[in-house]
Protein backbone atom coordinates (compact mmCIF):
# COMPACT_ATOMS: atom_id res chain seq x y z
CA UNK A 1 0.00 0.00 0.00
CA UNK A 2 1.06 3.76 -0.63
CA UNK A 3 -0.30 6.88 0.91
CA UNK A 4 -0.72 9.96 -1.35
CA UNK A 5 -0.67 13.36 0.02
CA UNK A 6 -0.85 16.46 -2.18
CA UNK A 7 -0.31 19.79 -1.61
CA UNK A 8 1.04 23.33 -3.15
CA UNK A 9 -2.14 24.13 -4.86
CA UNK A 10 -3.62 27.45 -4.63
CA UNK A 11 -5.10 30.42 -6.29
CA UNK A 12 -2.91 32.39 -8.93
CA UNK A 13 -3.32 35.03 -11.75
CA UNK A 14 -3.26 33.71 -15.19
CA UNK A 15 0.44 33.61 -16.49
CA UNK A 16 1.86 32.83 -12.76
CA UNK A 17 3.60 29.43 -11.59
CA UNK A 18 2.84 26.66 -8.93
CA UNK A 19 4.32 23.70 -7.78
CA UNK A 20 2.56 20.90 -6.48
CA UNK A 21 4.04 18.10 -4.71
CA UNK A 22 2.70 14.72 -3.95
CA UNK A 23 4.57 13.10 -0.60
CA UNK A 24 4.37 9.17 -1.03
CA UNK A 25 4.89 6.92 2.06
CA UNK A 26 3.67 3.43 3.33
CA UNK A 27 5.88 1.36 0.34
CA UNK A 28 8.79 1.48 -1.61
CA UNK A 29 8.32 4.70 -3.68
CA UNK A 30 10.69 3.68 -6.23
CA UNK A 31 8.56 0.67 -7.34
CA UNK A 32 5.84 3.01 -8.40
CA UNK A 33 5.07 4.80 -11.39
CA UNK A 34 3.35 8.05 -10.87
CA UNK A 35 1.08 10.35 -12.40
CA UNK A 36 -1.00 14.09 -12.05
CA UNK A 37 -4.07 13.70 -12.78
CA UNK A 38 -6.77 17.01 -13.05
CA UNK A 39 -10.26 17.02 -12.86
CA UNK A 40 -12.46 20.34 -13.77
CA UNK A 41 -15.94 20.87 -12.70
CA UNK A 42 -18.35 18.64 -15.01
CA UNK A 43 -15.08 17.24 -16.63
CA UNK A 44 -13.80 13.82 -16.56
CA UNK A 45 -10.39 13.45 -14.46
CA UNK A 46 -7.80 13.60 -17.52
CA UNK A 47 -3.93 12.85 -17.10
CA UNK A 48 -1.48 15.68 -16.80
CA UNK A 49 1.78 14.09 -16.58
CA UNK A 50 3.60 10.75 -15.65
CA UNK A 51 6.79 10.12 -14.99
CA UNK A 52 8.34 6.13 -14.80
CA UNK A 53 9.61 5.16 -11.83
CA UNK A 54 13.24 5.46 -12.90
CA UNK A 55 12.19 8.43 -13.67
CA UNK A 56 13.89 8.54 -16.93
CA UNK A 57 10.52 8.82 -19.29
CA UNK A 58 7.99 11.37 -19.20
CA UNK A 59 4.96 11.70 -20.79
CA UNK A 60 2.55 14.84 -21.02
CA UNK A 61 -0.77 15.82 -22.62
CA UNK A 62 -0.69 18.13 -25.84
CA UNK A 63 -2.07 20.97 -23.04
CA UNK A 64 0.78 20.41 -20.88
CA UNK A 65 4.13 20.73 -23.13
CA UNK A 66 6.18 23.21 -22.82
CA UNK A 67 4.58 24.46 -19.92
CA UNK A 68 4.34 21.98 -17.21
CA UNK A 69 7.29 19.28 -15.67
CA UNK A 70 7.32 16.28 -13.63
CA UNK A 71 9.77 14.82 -11.62
CA UNK A 72 10.68 13.18 -8.48
CA UNK A 73 13.15 12.96 -5.40
CA UNK A 74 13.62 9.65 -4.26
CA UNK A 75 15.24 10.97 -1.33
CA UNK A 76 11.89 12.82 -0.35
CA UNK A 77 9.58 9.96 -1.71
CA UNK A 78 7.96 12.94 -3.79
CA UNK A 79 6.39 13.51 -6.84
CA UNK A 80 6.55 17.28 -8.06
CA UNK A 81 4.95 19.13 -10.63
CA UNK A 82 6.32 22.35 -12.10
CA UNK A 83 3.46 24.63 -14.02
CA UNK A 84 3.96 27.70 -15.29
CA UNK A 85 2.34 30.20 -17.74
CA UNK A 86 -1.12 28.78 -15.75
CA UNK A 87 -4.02 29.60 -17.73
CA UNK A 88 -7.32 29.61 -16.99
CA UNK A 89 -8.29 26.31 -18.52
CA UNK A 90 -5.73 25.03 -15.74
CA UNK A 91 -7.96 25.26 -13.14
CA UNK A 92 -9.12 22.32 -11.27
CA UNK A 93 -8.39 19.45 -8.86
CA UNK A 94 -5.27 17.80 -9.38
CA UNK A 95 -4.53 14.33 -8.30
CA UNK A 96 -1.29 12.24 -7.86
CA UNK A 97 -1.57 8.61 -8.97
CA UNK A 98 0.15 5.27 -8.57
CA UNK A 99 1.09 2.71 -10.19
CA UNK A 100 2.39 -0.32 -8.60
CA UNK A 101 4.73 -2.94 -10.46
CA UNK A 102 5.11 -0.92 -13.65
CA UNK A 103 6.32 -3.08 -16.86
CA UNK A 104 9.36 -1.66 -17.19
CA UNK A 105 11.57 0.76 -15.46
CA UNK A 106 10.83 3.12 -18.42
CA UNK A 107 6.96 2.58 -18.39
CA UNK A 108 4.44 5.54 -18.22
CA UNK A 109 0.78 5.37 -18.09
CA UNK A 110 -1.96 7.54 -19.35
CA UNK A 111 -5.31 5.82 -18.57
CA UNK A 112 -6.98 6.52 -15.09
CA UNK A 113 -7.64 2.64 -15.01
CA UNK A 114 -4.07 2.16 -15.05
CA UNK A 115 -3.07 3.63 -11.57
CA UNK A 116 -4.44 2.00 -8.00
CA UNK A 117 -3.52 4.31 -5.32
CA UNK A 118 -4.74 7.97 -5.53
CA UNK A 119 -4.10 11.46 -3.16
CA UNK A 120 -7.34 13.20 -2.16
CA UNK A 121 -6.51 16.13 -4.50
CA UNK A 122 -5.29 19.77 -3.95
CA UNK A 123 -7.22 22.74 -6.11
CA UNK A 124 -5.44 24.84 -8.66
CA UNK A 125 -7.48 27.96 -9.39
CA UNK A 126 -6.23 30.38 -12.24
CA UNK A 127 -7.64 33.88 -12.60
CA UNK A 128 -7.56 35.99 -15.05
Amino acid sequence: QVQLVESGGGLVQAGGSLRLSCAASGSIFSSFAMGWFRQAPGKERELVAAISWSGGSTYYVESAKGRFTISRDYAKNTVYLQMNSLKAEDTAVYYCAAKRFPYSSGSVYSRRDDYEHWGQGTQVTVSL
